[in-house]
């Protein structure tokens, strides 16, 4: 079976939870069975091309113009899948998918995978988001199967596509907390000493709300965002002059080993965010069994947390008043993650995948 994957900017090391999604995916499954997937990334992001089992990467042009880069790449990659002769052509997220009705005109099946309605976020204009709703509702029509990573998203899509819809959670990666702390102590950072957010710099994710609370805070705990710029370059300098430096690490997009001192050596996490699909990096802070603080969001109520682990939404206060509690009150906890297994996920959708392939 060859399956297409359109809608990622690629992997691996590259930024983004659809990207670390479609890595922890693709690996788990092409170890497990038979198939072929080939992953379309985006020129400007793949830097490396290591060998996985069935994985072939095929890299095309696009641009990093906010708006303009994932239509212009989920075209050609879209045209290119078709020349492939896939069984299946799986696109990642609405607006990639707006060309899923080319597939469907070569006889080839289309699965979906909605991470996010991204029409909510911000960052967008009116036009682009009146394109993502038709794309929404474009990729909802001509989908075989569309997988949703947020139940609530589910509940509230179109009913008139029911049979279409199956809830699959994202994962959570195997975890191994470092003992290493050069990396930490690099930025200037002690042990247990900070609050860690992780996400990309971008307004969706909320760290202006996030900062302009922890600026009212006295504390000897520094605030932490591990998180790349790429098109928000204004809203990272706004960020900035939000605080005193001394306050703040801004530590860029950190992976592998770095990545994992941080979450290893945190005090507590936040996730801030206004808008989220299945926050991968809440599950990866779970996973080192840090206690957290998350916005009220769907989202975050896609796991078993504690009420006390809320603050309500964009309400500085609210957050004010969370991190203080976190801070007086430092913990580790354990969390019960059963249902967020990869190698599980792997096979539930390989499952829709061959289900399609044998109709």
């Amino acid at each position: 079976m060859k399956i297409c994957v359109v809608g990622t900017r690629g992997f691996p090391e590259i930024q983004g939870g659809v990207e670390k999604h479609c890595e922890a995916l693709y690996t788990a499954m092409c170890t497990q069975f038979d198939i072929k997937v080939i992953i379309f990334r985006r020129k400007p992001y793949a830097k490396t091309s290591p060998y996985y089992k069935n994985i072939q990467f095929i890299d095309l042009p696009s641009t990093k113009i906010k708006g303009i880069e994932t239509v212009l790449h989920s075209l050609l990659a879209t045209c290119v899948s078709i020349f492939q002769k896939p069984d299946i052509i799986h696109f990642h997220n609405i607006g990639p998918a707006m060309f899923s009705p080319l597939a469907k005109l070569f006889g080839i099946k289309v699965v979906l995978t909605y991470h996010s309605a991204n029409y909510e976020h911000k960052k967008w204009g009116k036009f682009a988001k009146l394109l993502l709703r038709i794309s929404e509702k474009i990729a909802l029509t001509y989908s075989d199967s569309i997988i949703f990573v947020n139940k609530f998203q589910l509940q509230k899509s179109m009913p008139k596509y029911n049979k279409k819809y199956v809830y699959i959670p994202n994962g959570i990666p195997n975890t191994q907390p470092s003992i290493k702390t050069n990396f930490i102590q690099s930025l200037g950072l002690e042990s247990k000493k900070y609050i860690l957010a992780v996400g990309r710099i971008t307004p969706e994710k909320g760290f202006d709300i996030l900062i302009k609370a922890f600026a009212k805070i006295n504390t000897k705990y520094k605030l932490v965002i591990a998180g790349g710029v790429e098109t928000e370059a204004n809203y990272y300098k706004e960020l900035k002059s939000m605080i005193s430096p001394d306050r703040i690490i801004f530590s860029g997009y950190t992976t592998g080993e770095n990545l994992n001192q941080l979450y290893s050596n945190a005090a507590f996490f936040i996730l801030s965010s206004r808008n989220e699909g299945f926050p991968i990096v809440l599950l990866e802070a779970m996973a080192y069994q840090l206690d957290v603080l998350v916005s009220d969001i769907p989202a975050t109520h896609l796991v078993k947390l504690e009420e006390n682990d809320y603050f309500r939404l964009d309400d500085e206060n609210s957050l004010i008043n969370g991190i203080t509690y976190k801070i007086q009150n430092i913990t580790r906890r354990e969390y019960d993650l059963s249902h967020f297994n990869w190698q599980t996920i792997a096979k539930e959708v390989y499952t829709i995948y061959n289900n399609l392939k044998i109709l």
